[in-house]
Parts: structure tokens; sequence; C-alpha cells
């Protein structure tokens, strides 16, 4: 096999070159008088009905878009306060509604002052009357096209040209004006967010007749509400209510069979082995493993706690420990590792709102640990219109600090509906989902599925957890166990994750592509995305590592500080003018989140252009053309390049005839990563990223070597992953140094 490159480098750094073209309506549009002078009255209309509430002194909007629009689709024109303050910095939230079986619609809610509804209602009533005066009430792409062109030298006279034309464009995204709904589906003990308005939560909630004390505050829009104060604010405002999940959930179920060999397991005492993050039910301090965990009970002493409270969370950290030793054939080459474990949940049932008290706290307390096991989950299926509590926390903490989080899929029941969305934790958009296969990498019976926010692919991998008669062996308080479930295939990319970040000391952007690039094949997969992610995980960690004969692998590494991250000098073999190889790439990061957006979730996107170096200019290999300047929907972007999304892969799969790719000049590659913003609050300035490639020789031909050579010529720091070359390596600087007297 061949081993693990890792290219250092420099990236270069450019600012964006392109300015906002003048406004533009897009292919065969026709804006009349008539959509216009309706959506005039919507807002005429609500203007009134927002001028009758007290509790704040803006409107709450709710905006309905033909399609799902890009940023760039959204209103300018209207709602815009002046030059500093933009629609897009009024946007409070963001929902999808089913236009057809097929396709989807954009909400988009905002909250505006009351003057800037004036200016906007002022604006559509002098574009209506245009339209009327010049263009016989209505105005087609070609005619709109040509004024913004400067072909048509038509002067509006009573408004700016620009103002005129950029009303327009706004007014062909727009289907019409309403008043926010919610979706509440009862009215239980729940975790609530409210719009913001400006005014501080606990003051808008005392006008609205609720007193909420502060321990019952998660941040600056969420709160747990009783029924009775639920019931309050549903009556009252119901309006405010942006987004709510019920806070008391059960955990899924896991699959036990008790099994008593007989035999005692015995265990060494642990030296340096690197520290993992637990966060499960408690830890009995009894077991044979007990001196490789520290054990902290974050739950109130108050809660009655039984012995059925210690075997989940036992069961986990024993595979984290020592899976290898307690089964020998699902050794994955990882050794053992060290557990500092935290119990935040007791029974069969937890409050959402105080694990999101405990991991605050956990997590801001040990800034040593970098990798998490969180195994818990809802039996309850995530909301389609946004992420949970508890995985938008997990999406900041993650964000914030150089920590990763591995968190089980959820299962469903044999009783349960023979389709089943995860449960929240997993539908945490930067964490390292994990759902669960069999012995034959089919997904487990009991797998639930994404996607998340109708666009994120979750799961992200499978592991194999258990199923049928093939289950796993586990430590628990009263002996050896057979178990199946999520929760059993996520310890053992957990322990992947802590080998590649602490032993090999990778990044964990580059632990966390490696992972999910091992799981994707050359070949085209059939089974869904929805169940196993971007695929099974090799068993051995040599196989995450390395690569096959054939095959150049490589891990590359850096950050974004301009719009544009770029580097156009990588050597890719050439054999008589051609490439003989086919190219897989697998980009992570970690960006910032804002849950009060709602399905428009991530707040940067980092677009990767990859392949040949044609000038200046990247033949991308999934054909990637975000950036030229062609028409494509948003949907589309989504679909087919994971616009928004913070995993990439791009990939080419085997074919029977394919053939060799031309070579351009010196027969260079080049990367990309165009940096953009939703929330334009350079959010993704000095955001770390990770990316892994691997080169297929299309003929079987091993030409590592030359590769190697060329880097070395192009100024690459060329670094051969020999894995236990790092691991003597970590030994040596985990030792203890003693000095002589």
């Amino acid at each position: 096999m061949n081993e693990l490159l890792q290219l250092k480098g420099r990236f270069e750094q450019k600012s964006s070159s392109g300015r906002p073209g003048s406004p533009k309506l897009l292919a065969n549009q026709i804006v009349s008088e008539k959509k216009i002078l309706k959506l005039k009255k919507e807002l005429e209309e609500l203007k009134e009905y927002w001028l009758n509430i007290s509790y704040f002194e803006g409107a709450l909007i709710s905006v309905t878009y033909v399609d799902v629009v890009a940023k760039s689709r959204r209103m300018r024109e209207l709602f815009k306060k002046n030059s500093r303050i933009q629609p897009n910095d009024c946007v409070v939230g963001a929902k999808f509604i089913d236009k057809t079986s097929t396709e989807k619609q954009h909400v988009i809610t905002y909250y505006v002052d009351l003057d800037v509804l004036d200016e906007s209602i002022n604006t559509l009533n002098i574009v209506a009357s245009l339209l009327i005066k010049d263009f016989n009430g209505e105005i087609s792409t070609e005619k709109l096209n040509s004024i913004s062109d400067r072909t048509d030298n038509y002067e509006p006279g009573i408004i700016a040209r620009t103002k005129f034309l950029q009303a327009i464009v706004d007014i062909s995204s727009i289907e019409n004006f309403a008043i926010p709904k919610n979706e509440l589906d009862e009215l239980k003990t729940s975790i609530i967010s409210i719009f913001d308005t400006k005014v501080p939560t606990s003051e808008l909630l005392k006008r609205v007749g609720l007193n909420v004390p502060d321990y019952r505050v998660i941040d600056e829009t969420t709160i747990l509400l009783t029924p009775d104060q639920l019931e309050i604010l549903n009556e009252k405002a119901p309006y405010l209510i942006s987004m709510a999940t019920t806070d008391l959930s059960k955990l899924d179920t896991q699959n036990f069979e008790i099994f008593d060999s007989g035999h005692r397991m015995t265990i060494p005492s642990p030296a340096d082995e690197p520290v993992v993050g637990v966060i499960d039910t408690m830890f009995d301090t009894s077991v044979y493993f007990s001196e490789w965990v520290t054990f902290q009970d974050k739950v109130n002493a108050d809660i009655p706690i039984n012995s059925t409270d210690y075997e989940h969370g036992t069961a986990v950290s024993s595979l984290i420990v020592d899976g290898a030793s307690i089964n020998p054939e699902l050794d994955d080459g990882c050794g053992r590792f060290r557990v500092k474990h935290f119990g935040v949940a007791r029974g069969s049932k937890f409050s959402s709102f105080s694990i999101l008290k405990s991991i605050k706290e956990i997590v801001a307390d040990n800034r040593d640990i970098k990798v998490w096991n969180l195994s818990l989950g809802s039996a309850l299926e995530i909301q389609k219109n946004f992420i949970s509590p508890e995985a938008a926390l997990l999406d900041k903490i993650q964000y914030e600090f150089d920590v990763i989080f591995v968190i089980a899929g959820t299962n469903k029941r044999v009783s349960d509906k023979a389709r089943m969305k995860i449960g929240a934790p997993a539908d945490s958009i930067n964490s390292l989902v994990v759902n669960a296969v069999d012995k034959d990498n089919k997904p487990a019976t009991y797998s639930r599925e994404g996607k998340v926010l109708s666009f994120f692919n979750k799961p992200d991998i499978s592991y194999f957890g258990g199923d049928g008669k093939n289950k796993i062996r586990v430590c628990m308080p009263t002996g050896e166990y057979f178990v199946a479930g999520t929760s059993f295939a996520a310890p053992w990319i957990t322990r992947k994750m802590a080998y590649l970040i602490h032993k090999i000391g990778l990044s964990r952007e580059v632990a966390k592509a490696l992972i999910i690039d091992s799981a994707i094949s050359w070949s085209k997969p059939n089974s869904s995305m929805n169940l196993i992610g971007y695929g099974v995980v090799p068993q051995k960690i040599e196989n995450v590592l390395n690569a096959q004969d054939d095959e150049i692998k490589f891990v590359i590494s850096g950050e974004s500080i301009m719009f544009d991250t770029y580097n156009y000098n990588l050597p890719v073999p050439v054999v008589d003018d051609k490439h003989p190889y086919i190219a897989k790439a697998t980009l992570c990061y970690f960006p910032k989140c804002s849950r009060n957006q709602g399905v428009d979730y991530t707040n940067t996107e980092l677009d990767i252009y990859f392949g040949r170096l044609n000038g200046q200019k990247i033949i991308t290999v999934n054909d990637n053309k975000q950036n030229d300047n062609v028409s494509l929907s948003e949907t589309d972007a989504r679909g087919l390049f994971r616009k928004w999304d913070n995993i990439k892969s791009i990939i080419e799969y085997v074919k029977p005839n394919g053939r060799a790719k031309k070579a351009y000049g010196d027969g260079l590659w080049g990367f990309s990563l165009k940096t953009k913003e939703r929330l334009n609050n350079g959010d993704g300035r000095e955001l770390r990223f990770g990316i892994v490639v691997t080169l297929k020789e299309m003929k079987g031909i091993n030409r590592i070597s030359d590769f190697i050579s060329q880097c070395s010529m192009r100024g690459w720091l060329v670094n051969r992953i020999d894995i236990q070359e790092m691991i003597d390596i970590y030994n040596v600087a985990e030792g203890e140094i003693h000095f002589e007297d």
C-alpha cells in the first residue's frame, strides 16, 4: 500500500474582483402592475396589523418566494433601510414549504421598522404607476435587461433608475407577504425560540404577560416554557414563535442480550494514552477497566437513580477504552484510549434543556479534550425546518473550540414505522454523525434516516453496529452483553478520530475529511445516502490512512482569509501528454451556524474548484461553474455542488472505457476555494479547512515516487505518514522526562 502524504505549501489569498452587476431579471420573466398592486395591498394590510401590536415597535413579515432563492436573488431594494442596513440584515428566520411534490419554496421572515414598510409601499406604488404609464402595464426580461445594459436609455424620472430596476427584480422573486405562522403541534413543556425583535427576551415575555426566570433561558432568543406559559404565548403572540421542540425526550432504544461467558477481562494500567470525552448516562466504577475512566456525575442528585442507568454509558466507554480486546474480530488497530466520562442522563427519559446546560459547562471546563463521543439520542424525529437546540449548541461549540463530536445516528424500534427520521442531536451539521450497518455493510434494521433541513446529508458515514445474530460485545455493570445500535457504531469512529488527531497529529478538519473520504467508493453507490451517508468506513485504521498501490493519496490544509484561497502549483504526473488518473477530493470545514436562520443554517460557504490548470483557469473535476456567471438555480447549486454544505465530495467514478485527460502546459493542477457569506458578518474569516485528494492511476501503475519528486521540485514540503513512525513520535512526546541530579 502507498502511505498517505501530507503536503505543506502556501495558499495565496485575494479579494473578490467581481462587483454586483446592474439588476436583471431571469429568463422569460414578466412582471405586471397587477402583481405589484397585490403585493402593495398585502403590505398595507400588514402595516395596519402591526400598528396595533404594542409588544415591540417593528413588523415581522414572512416573504414567500417563488422558489428556493439564492442570497443574490433575495430582496435588495424592498425592506432596505439605508446603505448600511440591507434587507438581508433584517432576516430573522427561514423555512421551506412544498410547492409541489418535488419542488420547494423559501419562506423568509424579516423584522423591519414601520417607516421602512412605508417606504416599501411607496416604492411599489411608484413602480406600478410607471409600468402603467410607460410599459403598458407589464415589463419583460428582455425589456428590463436592455434598460439595465443601457441599450435602452429609459429613465423613470420620479425614482432612481437602479432602484426602479431592483424593485422589479425583487418583485419577480416574491409570491406574497404575510404574518409569520408557527408550526406548534401541541402545547407541551417546550424549548421555544422566538423571532429576534431587538427587545431582550425577558422584557418581551413580560410584555406578553410571562415571567421566565433566568435559569430557564438558553440564549438570546431560546427559553424553556411550561404548557401554561406556552398557551399564553400562543394565544397572545403566536407570530413570535419561530421554533418549538418538546423538552422531555425518550432515549432511543438499544438492543441488549445478556451474555455471561464466565470469563473475566483484564487490562493493564493506563499510561499516556489519549483522553476521549464521553457524554452519556452513568458509568459504573466497578468494571474491570475503571482505572482507565475518570467519571463525573452531572445530574441533579435529587433525581433517583437505579441500576439500569449505568448500562448504556458503561457499555459505550468499554468500546472506546478496550473495544479491540473485547471484540478481537473487530480490532481496528487503534489501541486503547483513556476516557473522561460525564453522566448527564438517568433513566429512559432525559431533559434536553438540562443536557444543554451540562454540555456547555463540560466542554468549557475540559478544553484539553479534542474528541467527544455522544451516543445519547432522542426517540423523537427531527423537525424539517430547523435544527434542534441540542445540535445547534454542539455546532456552536465546534465552531468556537478546536473539538469534534462523534454522534450516534439514533435507532428505531421494530414496532416503529418503516421509515423514520433521525433524532436530535444527530442533526448536528459540524459533528460526525454515524449510522450502523450489519456484517454485509447493509443498513441495519434499526437505521433511521436523514436528510437534515431537506438538504444536509446526515448521517455522514456508517460503521458496523451489530444486527441480527451478529452483535457487538460490551462490558456492563453485571458482565458481558451482546448489543446492537448506532450507539455502539459511533464509539468505533470516535476511536479512529482520536487516533488520527492525537497519535498521527492531524487537524480535526483533515481527520474528519479522511474518515469520510475512506467511506467513499470509486463505484457509484447503490444504497441511499439517507441511511448510510457517504458510505461505510473501513475497519482497519491503516485503510483509512493508506492508499492502494495504484493510488496517490494526500492531505492538504489551510485557512480562508479572503474571498479566494488558491494554489495553482500541484504537479500531477504526465504520461504521453496526458494525466492517466481519475480523481477524488473531500473537503471539510466547521462553519459558524445560525439556528434562528432556519433552513439557511450555515453562515459560510467554501465553494471548491479542483482540477487541471489551463492557464489561470481550473478545469474542474466535477464541472463546477458556479463562479462563471452560468445560469444555475439555487436548487441545482445545492444539489449538484453542495452549496452551503460543510462537506464537499468530488469524485470521478471508475468507467470501463475511461480515458486519460489532456495535460496543459506543465501539467499542473490547482485548488481554489471561494468564500461566500450568508449574513455579511465575516464569519468565514480565518476558517480552517482540510482536503483529502486521491488520484487513481487508470492502468494500475504506481507513480507515487514521481509525484513526490515533482512536488518537492515545486516547493511543496512532502511528509509521508508512516503509522509506526508517528506512533513512536507520539510515545516519545508523551513520555515522562527524568532529569539527573
